[in-house]
């Protein structure tokens, strides 16, 4: 059982660092001050689930025991998997192809962030014990925090051809 769930932390570990390097990337290519501050702020929260994730699937191997989302991001400086020097092939970055548009990135990063949802809310399912079920309701609330983020901007971009601005309210606060 143990090695199932660090089989799968492992896997979840690896679409976040597949998703850090796709918004690396999809800042580097937009054009748009306001759109490059999104995907740096996508890639920022990516990277703190993969220190998460990592210091979590560490502790579950060796101990058997869940930290906390917080107690893991409290560790993670000192504990965990570090980012592979020569990150694997990027399936979204590959899906971009040679003349990116805004539209296209923002179309790979919403369908990327449905999947995570997806991924973590079918292993919340599946999940027995109480901190792992903490966990994974922490990490499918924030996945559809991006998606509602991403999604926001796309709409924005579709209608009025800007990237949001300013905003009289914070998407970073609402939950669905």
């Amino acid at each position: 059982m143990k090695e199932n769930i660090v089989a799968y932390m492992k896997t979840a570990f690896h679409t976040e660092v597949t998703g850090y390097s796709f918004y690396l990337h999809a800042a580097e290519i937009v054009n748009d001050e306001h759109g490059k501050n999104v995907f740096k702020h996508l890639a920022k929260e990516e990277l703190e689930h993969i220190r998460v994730l990592s210091t979590i699937a560490k502790s579950v191997e060796e101990t058997g025991s869940w930290l906390t989302y917080e107690d893991a991001l409290a560790v993670s400086g000192s504990t965990g998997m570090e980012l592979p020097i020569f990150p694997a092939e990027n399936e979204l970055i590959k899906k971009l192809g040679k003349n990116p548009e805004e539209l296209d990135a923002l179309n790979i990063a919403i369908n990327a962030e449905e999947e995570a949802v997806n991924f973590y809310g079918k292993y919340l399912k599946s999940a027995k014990d109480t901190n792992e079920k903490i966990l994974l309701t922490k990490l499918v609330d924030m996945e559809k925090h991006h998606l509602k983020l991403l999604r926001w901007e796309y709409e924005s971009i579709v209608h009025t051809g800007f990237w949001c601005d300013f905003m009289e309210f914070t998407v970073e606060g609402e939950r669905e």
